[in-house]
């Protein structure tokens, strides 16, 4: 009989109900639940004119209840984990919805909606297995969590660390549950120039990541959509040290995705990032190409695992297109403001087709301003103002701001 997560998850609960109080002194004790506030004001406002949509502009308020037990003791130990999610409309119109934020309704977004995931654990050595409500942050698949509340998948998820330095992983997701929607649904392939997608109850991943030193990290990854996609993908990660405060970070990516069922997925993409970092001081550059039929695919509504997947636009990944990225950060620390950072960017792409034939070309301007208090009353507290500008040529027009408030509030 197949047990669905939810039901693993109950029969965890009361098999834990069973265990003598002393086995159970583990799971009180490293239990922990916080509640997350968080505020979001979205503003995206497209300016070509034939934009079917002139602006998307939405207010809502979250509310992220996050419970995670300990195990119990002995050679296996049990637990449970609980995730409660409910957004609530503040603002938001018939002609201005569609921002991420809330439920896309046939005239009004809804009032509220909500969300309710229970995962069971298993702990064996160091060893532990999770069955429910996942929310994965693989090469494979990167739950979304850039609007108001985060996408979870349902599904079974393996990590073994049984070999110092090595981490393994393998699993299993049934549903998608998108960041602005309430119902669990199948999955299915998203990207550039992709045919044929199928919705599909199976994707299934594999991994392996051995920290060679403190310094140096590789990674490859498996994934699997069913009746839509296999991929692979490599990962390189190096830090330099060159003298007092000062690094040089290189990230390389290498990607190999073909189809597998009715779809026309052909890409291979390459990556490279380079960081330099000087005190406060973060200077990157970044280069990403696109080779093979179509863009680079992943799981939908997902975020992709490329170096220039950003802000505004799908990840610079059409069908043969080259994208470069420079990027500045500053940590306000450094010069006796802890809490407050600062971040700007600049990508640009081309050499690939637009939706209206010509040469494509496409650019993307990013800043992002933040600051958490430190003490007081409000600490803790975090205010970030997000401002994208994104044009391409002959399409897209699009200037976006979001302001974020957002305050965790320690429960256990």
């Amino acid at each position: 009989m197949r047990m669905s997560p939810l039901s693993l998850g109950a029969s965890t609960a009361a098999l834990a109900s069973l265990l003598p109080t002393p086995a159970l002194a583990e799971f009180f004790a490293d239990s922990k639940a916080d509640l997350e506030l968080r505020n979001f004001y979205f503003n995206s406002d497209y300016r070509q004119p034939n934009a079917r949509q002139s602006k998307r502009e939405e207010w809502a308020q979250g509310f992220i209840l996050n419970f995670e037990s300990g195990f119990t003791e002995g050679p296996v130990g049990f637990g449970i984990d609980a995730l409660g999610m409910l957004g609530v409309k503040l603002d938001s119109g018939p002609d201005r919805q569609n921002s991420g934020l809330l439920p896309v309704g046939d005239e009004h977004a809804p009032d509220d909606y909500s969300k309710l995931g229970l995962t069971g654990k298993l702990r064996l050595s160091k060893s532990t297995l999770r069955v429910g409500t996942l929310i994965p942050k693989m090469q494979t698949v990167r739950s979304n969590e850039s609007r108001l509340l985060p996408q979870t998948f349902e599904g079974a998820h393996v990590v073994s660390r049984e070999i110092d330095g090595l981490t393994f992983n393998a699993g299993r997701l049934t549903r998608n549950r998108v960041r602005n929607d309430s119902a669990n649904e199948q999955m299915t392939v998203a990207g550039s120039n992709i045919r044929g997608g199928q919705d599909t109850d199976e994707f299934n991943f594999a991994g392996l990541r051995y920290d060679w030193s403190k310094r140096l990290t590789t990674v490859y990854d498996y994934g699997h959509l069913d009746q839509n996609y296999k991929q692979h993908m490599l990962n390189v990660l190096h830090t330099l040290p060159i003298g007092d405060n000062q690094s040089l970070k290189t990230d390389l990516r290498y990607a190999r995705s073909r189809k597998a069922g009715n779809t026309n997925v052909d890409n291979d993409a390459l990556g490279a990032k380079f960081t330099y970092t000087l005190g406060g001081h973060a200077f990157g550059i970044a280069y990403q190409k696109m080779s093979g039929e179509t863009g680079f695919p992943h799981l939908n509504g997902t975020d992709s695992y490329l170096v220039n997947y950003v802000m505004l636009s799908p990840d610079f990944a059409s069908p043969g297109e080259r994208s470069w990225q420079l990027r500045y950060d500053f940590d306000f620390a450094a010069i006796g403001i802890p809490g407050l950072t600062f971040m700007t960017r600049y990508l640009k792409g081309d050499h690939f087709d637009s939706s209206s034939g010509a040469a494509g070309q496409e650019w993307e301007r990013n800043t992002d301003l933040g600051y958490t208090f430190q003490s007081g009353a409000l600490k803790n507290f975090n205010v970030r103002w997000r401002n994208g500008i994104y044009r391409s040529r002959g399409a897209t027009e699009l200037d976006q701001n979001r302001l974020i408030l957002s305050y965790t509030l320690p429960l256990l």
